[in-house]
């Protein structure tokens, strides 16, 4: 690539191109070839670059509007449009690179696989259970639900002092492809990611301890203060541990088929158990419980990357294609097959909208991998990795 369009692409990209250089690079990129120097470029120089700061998606989206809008009262729209839609979807994490302009031959497509939503499964105290989804209301005498969130009235707090009192439990499921809300009786907020499950009581005794599990998967916990229930701590249970908590905000990933549980601490200070020994957690940093050792491991960690799931995000950050794709499986409800195991050590580094289809995902990883050695096939609803 020229030095002089590489100067105008970084100045285009920071938002201090001036109009005679937005159109000097128009007429660069309709050349033959160009596109695919300038998404090569992109990709390694730049697009790395931002992938792992902190920014806020809305206001990077609202930034590009605005200056779309700019360009269009100085009648540059139509020369300016296709510069605008790709860097545009590059700041906003790039999913959809170029499409409009580079058809990506290597993901072959013979099924649709639909995008994650809001779906859950509510089992109640006698068995039975209720689909809960978008769109769909559920209430009864405890709970209600807006197809969004579950949510548990604190009037029915219990004042009782009988030690034996049997308090009626619950369960919420999270299919593949669902994530849910959860505010439980005490004030606590729960937001549950695809493929998880979790236990609770449908009320608290005033003064006792507030206890949940997490059978499985992956959750965020913003517990309500132990000063607003009368010095109760919150419990959160998993496998191999156990969390004590007073008031504070939190991540835990207990996936089945990880031999490690990680917390991730972002407000507060939380005990972590597993059985043997204990630790504190302070803002920022990670624990991990691996059920094959009575060590607990704590770390620094960038907790942004940590919980972006909650923000609508994927954050990969040296991550190998083997992990990505079970990540993918859950929230699109797929199957994935590696034709090598070589594949499976393959790095990617990015931040990705979960908003966005199975396709645009697939794309920009596979622009990431020198060489075209990735290759994606999607049939039936499983990803076959070339």
């Amino acid at each position: 690539m020229d030095s002089k369009i590489q100067i105008i692409l970084v100045k285009y990209l920071s938002k201090e191109a001036n109009i005679d250089e937005i159109e000097e690079l128009d007429r660069w990129l309709i050349k033959k070839g160009n596109m695919t120097i300038f998404n090569s470029y992109v990709q390694t120089d730049y697009f790395t670059s931002i992938f792992m700061t902190k920014y806020d998606l809305q206001k990077a989206k609202s930034k590009i509007h605005k200056r779309i809008r700019l360009i269009e009262k100085r009648n540059k729209l139509e020369r300016y449009k296709k510069i605008a839609f790709a860097a545009s979807i590059i700041l906003l994490v790039g999913i959809s690179l170029f499409n409009q302009f580079y058809f990506n031959e290597t993901i072959i497509i013979r099924d649709p696989i639909v995008i994650g939503t809001d779906k859950a499964v509510l089992t109640l105290e006698n068995g039975d259970q209720v689909i809960l989804e978008k769109g769909q209301k559920f209430q009864n005498k405890t709970v209600n639900s807006d197809g969004k969130e579950l949510s548990y009235s604190i009037k029915n707090r219990s004042s009782s002092n009988f030690k034996n009192e049997k308090i009626a439990s619950n369960f919420l499921t999270i299919p593949r492809g669902g994530q849910f809300s959860l505010n439980l009786e005490d004030g606590t907020k729960v937001l549950l990611n695809s493929d998880s499950k979790i236990k609770y009581p449908v009320k608290f005794i005033k003064g006792k301890k507030r206890q949940v599990e997490l059978l499985y998967g992956e959750a965020f916990f913003d517990v309500s203060s132990s000063k607003n229930n009368n010095g109760s701590e919150f419990i959160v249970s998993t496998k191999t541990q156990k969390i004590n908590v007073l008031g504070t905000k939190f991540n835990v990933k207990s996936y089945g088929r990880d031999d490690v549980i990680t917390t991730t601490l972002v407000e507060g200070k939380v005990k972590v158990e597993n059985g043997e020994n204990q630790i504190l957690l302070f803002p920022n940093q990670q624990s991990k419980v691996d059920s094959n050792s009575a060590i607990i491991d704590v770390s620094d960690v960038d907790v942004f990357q940590q919980i972006s799931w909650i923000n609508g995000l994927f954050s990969f950050n040296d991550t190998s294609l083997e992990d990505i794709m079970h990540t993918l499986s859950r929230w699109y409800d797929l199957e994935f097959i590696f034709k090598s195991s070589n594949q499976k050590k393959f790095i990617f580094s990015g931040i990705l909208e979960r908003t966005k289809s199975i396709e645009d995902i697939l794309f920009i990883i596979e622009k990431t991998s020198s060489s075209n050695e990735i290759n994606f096939e999607i049939n039936n609803k499983t990803i076959i990795i070339d």
